[in-house]
């Protein structure tokens, strides 16, 4: 079964990694250095077990663009959305043995090494990827 493993970030943790005054203490190179490192690793064990499918990080939410319609009418709309506080960050798509491994697998992403605020407000979603139609109605 394949799992997708997504990550959130905001705005403000990109402008932070990127060394912005945010209010809060930026990110040091060191900080960036060892987040990269802990993610190579990450990645290089799941390649290794056989069980990355796929893995890619997003841009900064200041570079997306949101489509909408409005009276019938599509709306483009630049991010970042001043409602929208935390957006996809990034993912992993995994092929393993059940949703329990899945977890087991994204629950490694809390050893991720940051600055202690960052790694308070981080979280992952775990889903199933369904193969079919018949597979999205649980």
């Amino acid at each position: 079964m394949k799992y997708m493993i997504l990550s959130y970030a905001s705005q403000e943790d990109y402008d932070g990694m990127g060394g912005k005054d945010t209010g809060k203490p930026a990110w040091t190179e060191a900080d960036f250095a060892a987040m990269g490192a802990f993610m190579e690793k990450f990645n290089a064990e799941l390649v290794e077990s056989g069980e990355l499918v796929e893995t890619r990080a997003l841009a900064a939410p200041a570079l997306t663009r949101r489509i909408g319609s409005k009276d019938g009418e599509s709306v483009v709309t630049d991010g970042p959305y001043a409602e929208t506080q935390e957006v996809l960050a990034g993912y992993w798509i995994v092929e393993c043995d059940s949703f329990d491994r899945a977890v087991e697998i994204a629950s490694r992403l809390g050893d991720t090494p940051a600055p202690e605020f960052a790694r308070a407000t981080a979280y992952a979603d775990i889903r199933p990827v369904v193969g079919g139609r018949d597979e999205l109605i649980s």
